[in-house]
């Protein structure tokens, strides 16, 4: 995984590896925890997208987990290289469309990163938010 990883050099593999291959490991959550202070873009969206992949495949994750995970988010906003904030953002959304108690907490972070002073925080913040408080995903999280 970490030679694939620092191998990537575009979005559509390295997310292609994350919900097809990544995700299913063992090893995927200290994958997420690991890559996501990595300097080089790709390596970092790695994890990012690893996270996103996991809101999906992985069904006996615990709300902690995630939770773990938005203070990663909410650590790396900041970094406004294009394909990381993408994957940032996705995870973020991601998470937030989980269930109702992450919604709630997804929601808190993307308010929190939409009053940053940080410019790329605040499109991470501000473009989850539309979508975690729109009716569609709120109506869902309800269900």
């Amino acid at each position: 995984m970490n030679r694939w990883c620092k191998d990537f050099d575009n979005w559509a593999f390295c997310d292609a590896m994350c919900f097809n291959l990544f995700d299913r490991t063992p090893h995927a959550w200290a994958k997420v925890v690991e890559w996501s202070s990595r300097r080089e873009e790709f390596e970092k969206r790695t994890a990012f997208a690893l996270l996103w992949s996991l809101t999906v495949h992985d069904k006996r994750a615990s709300d902690g987990q995630f939770i773990r995970g938005l203070a990663l988010i909410e650590r790396e906003s900041v970094d406004g290289r294009n394909f990381v904030k993408k994957a940032v953002n996705m995870a973020l959304r991601a998470i937030g469309k989980r269930n109702r108690a992450l919604n709630a907490a997804a929601v808190e972070v993307a308010r929190r990163l939409a009053d940053a002073q940080d410019a790329t925080a605040r499109w991470v913040g501000k473009d989850a938010l539309r979508e975690l408080m729109s009716p569609g995903v709120k109506k869902r999280i309800k269900a």
